[in-house]
């Protein structure tokens, strides 16, 4: 079991390595995508789209590649679907308390396996004292963390520099179960329904400071929006690539 900071970016990571942290059984998150020009984390919410943080996102370009299906990032499994980004959907500036969010459109539509599955959005709203996990990419082993979801005033309190604090934001974490990835873009998900993508964590396992997620339950009607609006393309102008772009790298 790894301790936090100690990374190599192989393994798909599900947070700290505490008491509450445990192996992940390999592809027990067939939603969690790696986009390889942030090096970080989106979820797949259907065969064409990909939620993942607004930090991540500039970094995410048309062309650039996302992977599926990933366990080991190092290691060709045959599980593995490589496919280009075609848009870039961003909402709301970077670092604003409002709107941290982005969705990334794939070129061509991922196909549905045991090893690629979208995570279903959230029907309601994350509640104080749920218990969650949280995963994202960063640990030499795989492994588990359950978070517990922080009510909005004693997180509003612990992050005074926030004057605007908006209720588009949900914390989840505590003293032992933090988030503490190096990657960006790390999912929240609440009973098997997508709630989160982390804006920011203050620091490992900090015990007054839990980590800030953009609460997807607001934004259904956006996300709902833009797949509406953004019609995929039913063949892609980008290659396609079929081994791991990790490897030969």
């Amino acid at each position: 079991m790894l301790l936090c900071l100690i990374f190599s970016m192989s393994f798909l990571t599900c947070a700290v390595g505490s008491e509450e942290s445990r192996v992940c059984p390999p592809h027990s998150r067939p939603w969690q995508v790696y986009l390889h020009a942030g090096h970080c984390s989106g979820v797949l919410i259907s065969e064409w789209w990909i939620i993942t943080s607004f930090s991540c996102s500039l970094n995410v370009f048309p062309g650039s590649i996302a992977s599926l299906g990933e366990h080991n990032l190092g290691a060709a499994e045959g599980t593995e679907q490589h496919i280009s980004v075609a848009d870039v959907i961003r909402h709301g500036p970077y670092r604003s308390p409002l709107h941290s969010l982005a969705m990334v459109r794939l070129s061509r539509p991922a196909q549905m396996t045991q090893y690629v599955q979208p995570l279903p959005l959230p029907t309601h709203c994350p509640q104080p004292g749920e218990t969650c996990s949280v995963s994202g990419w960063g640990s030499t082993a795989p492994n588990q963390c359950n978070v517990p979801i922080v009510g909005d005033r004693f997180c509003e309190s612990t992050f005074p520099e926030f004057i605007f604090w908006s209720h588009g934001m949900v914390c989840a974490g505590s003293a032992t179960t933090d988030n503490c990835l190096t990657d960006g873009g790390a999912v929240l998900e609440c009973d098997g329904q997508l709630q989160g993508v982390q804006w920011f964590e203050h620091g490992c396992s900090d015990p007054s400071h839990p980590s800030v997620y953009t609460k997807l339950c607001l934004y259904n009607s956006w996300i709902n929006d833009v797949m509406e609006q953004y019609v995929p393309l039913e063949t892609t102008p980008f290659p396609e690539t079929t081994t791991s772009p990790m490897q030969g790298s």
